[in-house]
């Protein structure tokens, strides 16, 4: 939830409510129902047929910290800037 946001349009209650929602069980199957993999470990071993298995990692073993790598890939001048051509095809 993005703090500001909610405090400027009062929907710090739904907003949370929402994320509530998305993160339990019936939820998550009816994402993983639609093809998108889910969060729950139950829901995922459920529908093991359809997500393969991947190897995951945290943002803090490769790149130290969300703001570390806000900093070097995505705030103006990183590597996404390098890679990234506006109106390229």
């Amino acid at each position: 939830v993005v703090e500001r946001t909610v405090a400027k349009k009062g929907t710090a209650q739904l907003a949370k409510a929402y994320l509530d929602y998305l993160y339990s069980e019936e939820a998550q199957e009816i994402a993983a129902k639609h093809a998108i993999r889910p969060r729950s470990e139950a829901v995922l071993k459920k529908y093991a047929s359809t997500f393969k298995p991947l190897q995951q990692f945290t943002v803090a073993k490769y790149f130290g910290s969300l703001t570390e790598a806000q900093k070097v890939h995505f705030n103006d001048g990183g590597q996404f800037d390098k890679l990234y051509t506006p109106g390229a095809r």
